[in-house]
């Protein structure tokens, strides 16, 4: 590139345009340095990388649609305040942003090796760094709309944010390699129908040889699909090696639910079923408390898994997988057939990942029928709701009524933690929407300790939160219990449970979090309801 740099842009007039090689190469032509990369003079943290560049003849590169965040306004600051040269700011999308970073470290031989620069299919390389940088920050899914342009978001602690931009053109190559590369999926990829896909870690990507997935990931699911206003719409779920190893003991239930987990886990025998929406926590918790279980008992008994796919290893357990499916029709067949398989595997404890079918949910039952410890997950809104679910999917209420086989409904959500440091009191903020109804829930007394999301600052990278916690219900049932709720008497079983089982709703546990400050009024009212409004019960 021979451009003339025009004083005072970042990018000269009439390269606004050009492929992004172009614009990289231009900036990095005739000595000038990155001085915002890892290492260097300005070095930034890696999730700041992804927003703005700062080179040493003052070219300032900033994602448009992050200028006013709070990480790039402070280096413009620091520039202003130690005199350093910047030029106009040339706002992109984040795909330039990152290309620069990239060409840098490729320019080093720092953070790509060599065996990578060796790929053919460039659309594959770029899948597994963006799966390694979304592992690198323990991101639970990775979402991909290819619409005008291609947005890639991250969930994080439950929020989506967009992390990355590109043109559509390779948006459309980007999904189709990730569906190539996967091992289990429909035989042809089709742009317009809904299909789903799965890619084993241990395994390289489908049509090359040494090509990984990032170490930590054991798997990825995908679900494709065709959206209006745009061409394609993907979610990942990345599944990790060990994704309770960052997990901080304050994510965990309270000491009352703790209490409540561990009798469950003594039972011997019966049914313990893990409700609650997407991305709840209820694997993490069926996982954690079978590996406690395991330790409970000193590994002295056989616990099987049937799980679509294995999400999580549980040292000490004996996990089968559902395999050698290309079709929903086939996983469900086959994971049937998993589960009857455990079941004459001799199994002490049964772990069933979720209950999607009919067969599923009555060889469950089946199994705690029998004489087993079975524990395993539903899609539902409370612990109560998972009993109407299976009523629903079409389990016999007489199978269910006994306290001996159906032991314990449990029901969560994970609740955004307030920064401690930039946390700001609710007192103080008369026109929040939350105000009124926090004073007249709990008086000036109540209002004095709770706190509400602040503005952000470095300890929270800007996001007003750190982390999340688990709330959540438990009911460990007995007969009479069992015989009001699947009467439909739900009124009066939920009333006993409260009165005479000592039980304690989810909006109950949430609150206790938010007067201790941890969570925020708003962070509440979100997932359990207007404090002005009866909960789910």
């Amino acid at each position: 590139m021979n451009e003339k740099r025009v004083r005072g842009l970042s990018i000269p007039t009439g390269l606004e345009n050009a492929p992004h090689k172009d614009i990289t190469d231009y900036l990095f032509s005739n000595g000038n340095r990155l001085l915002t990369a890892t290492g260097a003079d300005l070095a930034l943290p890696e999730d700041t990388q992804s927003l703005i560049a700062y080179f040493s003849n003052g070219e300032v590169i900033i994602s448009r649609t992050h200028r006013y965040d709070g990480r790039v306004l402070a280096l413009l600051e620091l520039l202003a305040a130690q005199n350093r040269t910047a030029r106009t700011p040339f706002y992109s999308d984040l795909g330039l942003v990152s290309g620069i970073y990239k060409a840098y470290a490729a320019n080093l031989g720092g953070g790509v090796s060599k065996s990578r620069l060796d790929y053919d299919n460039q659309m594959q390389k770029d899948f597994v760094d963006i799966i390694g940088r979304a592992a690198a920050q323990k991101v639970s899914d990775i979402h991909i709309e290819v619409a005008d342009q291609t947005t890639i978001y991250f969930r994080l602690d439950g929020s989506m944010r967009a992390v990355l931009e590109y043109n559509s053109a390779w948006g459309e190559s980007f999904v189709r390699a990730a569906f190539a590369s996967s091992d289990i999926s429909n035989t042809n990829y089709a742009q317009n129908e809904y299909q789903s896909a799965q890619k084993d870690g241990r395994t390289p990507l489908r049509g090359t040889k040494d090509l990984y997935l990032p170490d930590g990931i054991i798997g990825i699911r995908m679900q494709f699909n065709p959206i209006a206003f745009g061409s394609r719409y993907v979610a990942m779920r990345l599944l990790y090696d060990n994704p309770t190893e960052g997990i901080k003991t304050e994510q965990e239930f309270g000491e009352y639910e703790q209490r409540l987990l561990m009798r469950l886990r003594s039972f011997p025998t019966g049914m313990t079923v893990v409700a609650g929406p997407t991305s709840s926590g209820k694997s993490t918790t069926l996982v954690r408390n079978m590996s406690m279980m395991l330790k409970e008992r000193n590994y002295e008994i056989n616990l099987i898994t049937v799980e679509d796919p294995a999400e999580q290893k549980i040292f000490g357990a004996h996990q089968m997988p559902v395999v050698n499916t290309y079709n929903e029709e086939q996983r469900e067949e086959k994971f049937t057939e998993a589960l009857a398989a455990a079941l004459r595997s001799d199994p002490d404890t049964l772990m069933v990942g979720e209950i999607r079918t009919l067969s599923a949910a009555q060889l469950t039952v089946k199994g705690a029928l029998s004489g087993h410890n079975v524990w395993t997950t539903l899609h539902a809104n409370s612990a109560m709701a998972a009993l109407t679910r299976l009523l629903d999917m079409g389990v016999e209420g007489f199978k269910l009524k006994d306290e001996t086989m159906m032991r314990g409904l449990v029901s969560m959500r994970l609740f955004k933690k307030l920064c401690p440091y930039c946390r700001e009191r609710l007192a103080d903020q008369q026109d929040h929407p939350s105000y009124k109804r926090v004073l007249d829930a709990f008086g000036e007394i109540g209002l004095a300790q709770v706190y509400v999301r602040g503005a952000g600052c470095e300890q929270c990278k800007g996001l007003g939160t750190i982390g999340r916690i688990k709330a959540g219900e438990i009911i460990i049932t007995d007969s009479t219990f069992l015989t009001l709720a699947l009467a439909g008497d739900t009124g009066r079983a939920i009333k006993y449970w409260l009165e005479n089982l000592g039980g304690r709703t989810l909006k109950e546990s949430a609150t206790e979090l938010m007067l201790a400050g941890v969570i925020g009024a708003g962070e509440l009212e979100r997932w359990v309801g207007l404090l002005d409004q009866p909960g789910v019960y």
